[in-house]
């Protein structure tokens, strides 16, 4: 006798295999689509068989692999389960934060004072310890040449060779960031977590660089740090009505200027108090006074100086990024000399925002997309005839403009 057949069950059958092929569908695109994010503009190896892929990272497009390895490659695992935990955000991100807490009563939780070659000598409190990334960690995923940077608090174990390991970084507030010298796509991270960046210029020897100046402005406003403007070697002012013309203009725009001298002891008690209980990166041309400034400030603080050569350009005298402890409280990062401080990802037409006294006449140029250089009816270059916007300001703002993509 012939089984009877229920419609109705063969229905809810396929409604359910139907429901479980779309949720394998929309699983398959959130990873992919959060993998795309995360992966590096280069080419790279990839694994070449699934016979090693577990169930709980069922998913992945494997129409990518052909079928002659089967080795799962080095930290795959781990790269795809991060992945995932990205993907599904936020329901594993709760999840995610538990595991960082649980690893960090388990590890040694450390401040990253130096960073040199790929090594990272981590402060823990009652020593350091020199360690080196665990290998799984891929800055590059992220957009950055250096997964761990100075500032940066991170958990550590040993590695049974006198060094240790940095298993995790954890979230920073805050990131000071400039293209890689040598991989443009790339972001280098120069310090973490830091409050506000110290730019330091001296008015002579060597002589003061504006257009420096004013790029670091930028780099600190779009790292939300607060900028603050330090001349130092004022003892060599010769000429004060020169020298108030060029610092005033950052005054009225309403930066915090700090007038010192290393030499003399002018403005250290002032700058000391700026420092106290902060996390200050020291930014400027080499050769003009960041170390001995620092010196002045806490004396005794082993730096490393140097003298300016015959041309009037700073030597370079600090080689690697460090994060120096004060004893009164608070942290300076001392960074090598910058002679061109990129501005990552800023694009032309975002300028104009970063100099207050162009953006409020910009909106009066007769073409909204006014580059402000030679076009007619322009009320920037109106305002710089006139006196209302400063000539080096404008200057700054064309020589920056002509670096920047469009």
């Amino acid at each position: 006798m012939p089984k009877h057949r229920d419609p109705l069950n063969e229905r809810s059958l396929h409604v359910e295999q139907h429901e479980r092929q779309a949720a394998k569908g929309e699983r398959r695109r959130k990873l992919q689509s959060t993998k795309k994010k995360l992966q590096r503009t280069g080419k790279s190896k990839r694994p070449r068989r699934k016979d090693w892929m577990p169930d709980d990272l069922d998913g992945w497009d494997d129409a990518e692999y052909t079928y002659h390895e089967r080795i799962m490659p080095a930290g795959e695992r781990e790269r795809r389960r991060r992945v995932e935990r990205l993907a599904f955000r936020p329901a594993e991100a709760e999840e995610d934060e538990r595991a960082v807490e649980t690893l960090a009563t388990a590890d040694w939780r450390g401040l990253v004072v130096e960073a040199s070659a790929g090594l990272y000598r981590v402060d823990l409190g009652d020593r350091t310890l020199l360690c080196r990334p665990r290998g799984v960690l891929k800055a590059e995923e992220l957009g950055f040449t250096n997964v761990v940077a100075v500032g940066d608090q991170v958990l550590v174990r040993e590695d049974g060779a006198g060094g240790g390991i940095v298993e995790a970084v954890l979230p920073r507030r805050s990131a000071l960031v400039r293209p890689d010298v040598f991989y443009g796509h790339l972001q280098q991270v120069i310090v973490a977590n830091a409050d506000q960046v110290l730019i330091v210029a001296s008015w002579r020897e060597p002589v003061i660089w504006l257009e420096l100046i004013d790029r670091h402005l930028i780099a600190a406003e779009r790292s939300n740090l607060r900028p603050i403007i330090c001349v130092n070697k004022i003892d060599l002012v010769d000429d004060e009505a020169v020298f108030q013309a060029t610092v005033q203009p950052y005054r009225a725009l309403g930066y915090r200027l700090i007038l010192t001298s290393a030499r003399t002891g002018a403005g250290v008690k002032q700058l000391r108090s700026v420092l106290h209980a902060r996390t200050t990166v020291l930014a400027g041309l080499s050769g003009v006074g960041k170390s001995s400034l620092l010196a002045a400030v806490q004396p005794g603080l082993a730096l490393r100086t140097g003298a300016v050569s015959a041309r009037g350009e700073g030597r370079h005298t600090t080689v690697q990024t460090t994060l120096l402890r004060l004893a009164a409280g608070g942290f300076v990062v001392d960074t090598p000399g910058i002679r061109e401080f990129g501005l990552s990802d800023l694009h032309r037409h975002e300028l104009a925002q970063f100099f207050p006294e162009i953006a409020a006449l910009a909106p009066h140029c007769r073409f909204k997309d006014c580059a402000h250089s030679d076009e007619p009816e322009c009320a920037v270059r109106a305002g710089v005839s006139q006196g209302e916007i400063l000539t080096s300001r404008y200057h700054s703002y064309r020589q920056i403009y002509a670096s920047l993509p469009t």
